[in-house]
Protein backbone atom coordinates (compact mmCIF):
# COMPACT_ATOMS: atom_id res chain seq x y z
CA UNK A 1 0.00 0.00 0.00
CA UNK A 2 2.33 2.43 0.62
CA UNK A 3 4.98 3.66 -1.87
CA UNK A 4 7.70 6.22 -2.53
CA UNK A 5 7.56 9.59 -4.20
CA UNK A 6 9.63 8.23 -6.52
CA UNK A 7 7.53 4.92 -7.55
CA UNK A 8 3.97 7.37 -7.96
CA UNK A 9 6.61 9.71 -10.44
CA UNK A 10 7.40 6.41 -12.60
CA UNK A 11 4.08 5.67 -12.59
CA UNK A 12 3.02 8.98 -13.86
CA UNK A 13 5.50 8.67 -16.24
CA UNK A 14 4.22 5.24 -17.35
CA UNK A 15 0.14 5.84 -17.44
CA UNK A 16 -0.42 9.65 -18.76
CA UNK A 17 -3.96 10.45 -18.73
CA UNK A 18 -3.86 11.72 -15.41
CA UNK A 19 -6.45 13.06 -13.23
CA UNK A 20 -5.68 14.92 -9.71
CA UNK A 21 -9.04 14.95 -7.48
CA UNK A 22 -8.43 17.63 -4.25
CA UNK A 23 -9.93 18.17 -1.51
CA UNK A 24 -9.11 21.01 1.28
CA UNK A 25 -5.86 19.36 2.32
CA UNK A 26 -3.92 21.19 -0.77
CA UNK A 27 -5.67 24.20 0.22
CA UNK A 28 -4.99 24.64 4.11
CA UNK A 29 -1.17 25.44 3.37
CA UNK A 30 -2.28 27.98 1.79
CA UNK A 31 -3.64 29.42 4.82
CA UNK A 32 -7.25 28.19 4.05
CA UNK A 33 -8.61 25.84 6.86
CA UNK A 34 -10.51 23.37 6.37
CA UNK A 35 -14.46 23.37 6.92
CA UNK A 36 -13.92 20.84 9.51
CA UNK A 37 -11.57 20.03 11.86
CA UNK A 38 -10.39 22.50 15.19
CA UNK A 39 -9.81 25.14 13.25
CA UNK A 40 -13.00 24.61 10.80
CA UNK A 41 -15.54 27.32 9.79
CA UNK A 42 -18.13 24.86 11.24
CA UNK A 43 -16.94 25.28 14.61
CA UNK A 44 -17.68 28.82 14.35
CA UNK A 45 -20.36 28.99 12.22
CA UNK A 46 -23.05 26.63 12.31
CA UNK A 47 -23.71 25.35 8.20
CA UNK A 48 -27.20 24.86 8.48
CA UNK A 49 -27.34 28.21 10.09
CA UNK A 50 -25.13 29.96 7.89
CA UNK A 51 -24.50 27.97 4.75
CA UNK A 52 -27.77 26.51 3.79
CA UNK A 53 -29.55 27.84 0.76
CA UNK A 54 -32.40 28.82 2.40
CA UNK A 55 -30.50 30.78 5.03
CA UNK A 56 -29.42 33.06 2.69
CA UNK A 57 -32.59 33.63 1.49
CA UNK A 58 -34.23 34.40 4.44
CA UNK A 59 -31.02 36.20 5.83
CA UNK A 60 -28.55 37.32 3.56
CA UNK A 61 -26.87 39.92 5.90
CA UNK A 62 -26.60 37.76 8.33
CA UNK A 63 -24.85 35.31 6.18
CA UNK A 64 -23.00 37.31 4.84
CA UNK A 65 -20.75 37.89 7.82
CA UNK A 66 -19.32 34.30 7.40
CA UNK A 67 -19.10 34.88 3.32
CA UNK A 68 -16.90 37.99 4.21
CA UNK A 69 -14.76 36.48 6.53
CA UNK A 70 -14.27 33.35 4.05
CA UNK A 71 -13.78 36.12 1.64
CA UNK A 72 -10.87 38.13 3.11
CA UNK A 73 -8.86 34.65 3.65
CA UNK A 74 -9.29 33.39 0.55
CA UNK A 75 -8.12 37.10 -1.06
CA UNK A 76 -4.88 36.58 0.82
CA UNK A 77 -4.15 33.13 -0.07
CA UNK A 78 -1.94 31.97 -2.70
CA UNK A 79 -0.81 29.00 -4.27
CA UNK A 80 0.87 26.15 -2.02
CA UNK A 81 3.69 24.19 -3.79
CA UNK A 82 1.22 21.60 -4.05
CA UNK A 83 -0.97 23.58 -6.45
CA UNK A 84 2.27 24.46 -8.27
CA UNK A 85 3.21 21.15 -8.76
CA UNK A 86 0.03 20.55 -10.53
CA UNK A 87 0.28 22.83 -12.57
CA UNK A 88 3.99 21.99 -13.98
CA UNK A 89 2.21 18.56 -14.51
CA UNK A 90 -0.51 20.07 -16.88
CA UNK A 91 2.57 22.18 -18.49
CA UNK A 92 4.52 19.26 -19.02
CA UNK A 93 1.08 17.34 -20.42
CA UNK A 94 1.31 14.45 -17.52
CA UNK A 95 -2.13 16.02 -16.03
CA UNK A 96 -5.10 15.90 -18.28
CA UNK A 97 -7.86 17.56 -15.64
CA UNK A 98 -7.95 18.73 -11.95
CA UNK A 99 -11.32 18.00 -10.29
CA UNK A 100 -11.78 19.81 -6.87
CA UNK A 101 -14.09 20.13 -4.23
CA UNK A 102 -12.22 23.31 -2.96
CA UNK A 103 -14.07 26.79 -4.41
CA UNK A 104 -10.66 28.80 -3.85
CA UNK A 105 -9.08 29.43 -7.46
CA UNK A 106 -5.93 28.54 -6.38
CA UNK A 107 -5.54 25.64 -9.10
CA UNK A 108 -5.98 27.84 -12.04
CA UNK A 109 -3.56 30.70 -10.56
CA UNK A 110 -1.14 27.80 -10.17
CA UNK A 111 -1.15 27.33 -13.97
CA UNK A 112 -3.68 24.77 -14.47
CA UNK A 113 -6.92 25.33 -16.96
CA UNK A 114 -8.91 22.03 -17.24
CA UNK A 115 -10.18 22.69 -13.61
CA UNK A 116 -13.27 21.03 -12.73
CA UNK A 117 -15.01 23.29 -9.54
CA UNK A 118 -17.53 20.11 -8.17
CA UNK A 119 -18.23 22.84 -5.37
CA UNK A 120 -17.81 25.94 -7.39
CA UNK A 121 -16.11 29.46 -6.75
CA UNK A 122 -16.04 31.86 -4.09
CA UNK A 123 -13.84 34.38 -6.64
CA UNK A 124 -17.23 34.75 -8.36
CA UNK A 125 -20.41 36.11 -7.62
CA UNK A 126 -23.56 35.28 -8.81
CA UNK A 127 -27.45 36.69 -8.70
CA UNK A 128 -30.32 33.92 -7.60
CA UNK A 129 -32.96 36.06 -9.50
CA UNK A 130 -31.55 36.79 -12.94
CA UNK A 131 -28.29 34.66 -12.93
CA UNK A 132 -26.01 37.05 -13.68
CA UNK A 133 -22.79 36.76 -12.71
CA UNK A 134 -19.61 38.97 -12.21
CA UNK A 135 -15.95 38.78 -10.39
CA UNK A 136 -16.30 38.84 -6.56
CA UNK A 137 -13.51 41.20 -5.34
CA UNK A 138 -11.83 42.13 -2.39
CA UNK A 139 -13.69 45.82 -3.05
CA UNK A 140 -17.37 43.70 -2.44
CA UNK A 141 -16.21 43.06 0.87
CA UNK A 142 -16.94 46.22 2.07
CA UNK A 143 -19.84 46.71 0.67
CA UNK A 144 -22.88 46.97 3.26
CA UNK A 145 -24.60 44.34 4.24
CA UNK A 146 -23.76 42.58 0.98
CA UNK A 147 -22.90 43.27 -2.42
CA UNK A 148 -26.37 43.87 -4.57
CA UNK A 149 -27.25 43.21 -8.35
CA UNK A 150 -25.71 45.78 -10.85
CA UNK A 151 -29.63 44.84 -12.41
CA UNK A 152 -31.90 43.73 -10.22
CA UNK A 153 -30.86 45.00 -7.07
CA UNK A 154 -31.22 41.48 -5.23
CA UNK A 155 -28.31 40.35 -2.96
CA UNK A 156 -24.78 38.28 -4.43
CA UNK A 157 -24.17 35.25 -3.69
CA UNK A 158 -20.56 33.55 -3.71
CA UNK A 159 -21.51 31.33 -6.89
CA UNK A 160 -20.43 28.29 -4.41
CA UNK A 161 -22.92 25.11 -3.60
CA UNK A 162 -24.57 25.61 -0.30
CA UNK A 163 -26.27 23.05 1.51
CA UNK A 164 -29.84 22.50 -0.35
CA UNK A 165 -28.43 23.36 -3.40
CA UNK A 166 -27.60 20.77 -6.31
CA UNK A 167 -23.97 20.59 -7.42
CA UNK A 168 -23.63 21.61 -10.80
CA UNK A 169 -24.94 19.92 -13.68
CA UNK A 170 -22.02 20.75 -16.14
CA UNK A 171 -19.57 19.83 -13.30
CA UNK A 172 -20.82 16.99 -12.68
CA UNK A 173 -20.98 15.90 -16.21
CA UNK A 174 -17.52 16.95 -16.68
CA UNK A 175 -16.30 14.95 -13.84
CA UNK A 176 -17.84 11.97 -14.65
CA UNK A 177 -16.06 11.83 -17.98
CA UNK A 178 -12.68 12.65 -16.65
CA UNK A 179 -12.90 10.19 -14.26
CA UNK A 180 -14.22 7.29 -16.62
CA UNK A 181 -11.54 8.40 -18.88
CA UNK A 182 -8.22 8.95 -17.01
CA UNK A 183 -5.70 6.34 -16.19
CA UNK A 184 -4.59 7.35 -12.92
CA UNK A 185 -6.32 9.24 -10.29
CA UNK A 186 -4.33 10.85 -7.79
CA UNK A 187 -6.28 11.84 -4.44
CA UNK A 188 -4.99 14.56 -2.82
CA UNK A 189 -5.72 15.98 0.57
CA UNK A 190 -9.02 15.27 1.11
CA UNK A 191 -11.60 13.15 3.66
CA UNK A 192 -13.23 11.06 1.13
CA UNK A 193 -16.67 11.65 3.04
CA UNK A 194 -18.89 14.25 1.59
CA UNK A 195 -20.94 13.21 -1.10
CA UNK A 196 -21.66 13.37 -4.23
CA UNK A 197 -18.30 14.20 -4.83
CA UNK A 198 -16.08 11.19 -2.85
CA UNK A 199 -17.69 9.07 -5.81
CA UNK A 200 -15.77 10.27 -8.01
CA UNK A 201 -12.38 8.17 -7.46
CA UNK A 202 -14.53 4.91 -7.04
CA UNK A 203 -15.70 5.96 -10.63
CA UNK A 204 -12.41 5.96 -11.62
CA UNK A 205 -11.48 2.76 -10.14
CA UNK A 206 -14.43 0.78 -11.45
CA UNK A 207 -12.99 1.86 -14.61
CA UNK A 208 -9.56 0.37 -14.06
CA UNK A 209 -7.56 3.49 -13.19
CA UNK A 210 -4.71 3.08 -10.78
CA UNK A 211 -5.36 5.00 -7.58
CA UNK A 212 -2.67 7.39 -5.84
CA UNK A 213 -2.92 8.81 -2.67
CA UNK A 214 -1.63 11.35 -0.70
CA UNK A 215 -2.80 12.07 2.48
CA UNK A 216 -2.13 13.39 6.23
CA UNK A 217 -3.73 10.40 7.42
CA UNK A 218 -6.27 7.15 5.67
CA UNK A 219 -9.22 7.60 3.93
CA UNK A 220 -12.73 5.86 3.55
CA UNK A 221 -10.47 5.21 -0.18
CA UNK A 222 -7.17 3.92 1.52
CA UNK A 223 -8.34 0.50 2.64
CA UNK A 224 -10.89 0.31 -0.24
CA UNK A 225 -9.41 1.52 -3.54
CA UNK A 226 -6.32 2.98 -3.07
CA UNK A 227 -2.99 1.19 -4.52
CA UNK A 228 -0.60 3.26 -3.66
CA UNK A 229 -1.21 5.54 -0.26
CA UNK A 230 1.97 8.54 0.45
CA UNK A 231 1.19 9.54 3.54
CA UNK A 232 2.34 12.97 4.10
CA UNK A 233 1.53 17.10 3.37
CA UNK A 234 0.19 17.79 0.29
CA UNK A 235 3.27 19.73 -0.51
CA UNK A 236 6.22 18.06 0.75
CA UNK A 237 4.85 14.90 -1.43
CA UNK A 238 3.79 17.09 -4.85
CA UNK A 239 7.42 18.23 -4.77
CA UNK A 240 8.91 15.79 -4.52
CA UNK A 241 6.91 14.07 -7.24
CA UNK A 242 7.40 16.37 -9.57
CA UNK A 243 10.98 17.09 -8.90
CA UNK A 244 11.78 13.44 -9.47
CA UNK A 245 10.34 13.84 -12.58
CA UNK A 246 12.62 16.62 -13.69
CA UNK A 247 9.86 19.65 -14.11
CA UNK A 248 10.69 23.58 -12.57
CA UNK A 249 7.87 24.24 -10.32
CA UNK A 250 6.62 27.80 -10.93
Amino acid sequence: METSHREVARLIRENGQVVAFTGAGISVESGIPAFRGGQGLWEKYDPMEYAHIESFLRQPDKVWCMLREMGEVIFRAAPSPAHRALGALEQAGLLSAVITQNVDGLHQMAGNSNVIEYHGNHRRLVCLSCSRTSAFTVDDLTRMPYPVCDRCGEALKPDVVFFGEGIPVSAMARANQEAAACRMMIIIGTSGVVYPAADIPFMASRKGAVIVEINLSPTPFTSSITHHFLEGSASAVMAAIVDDLGLARG
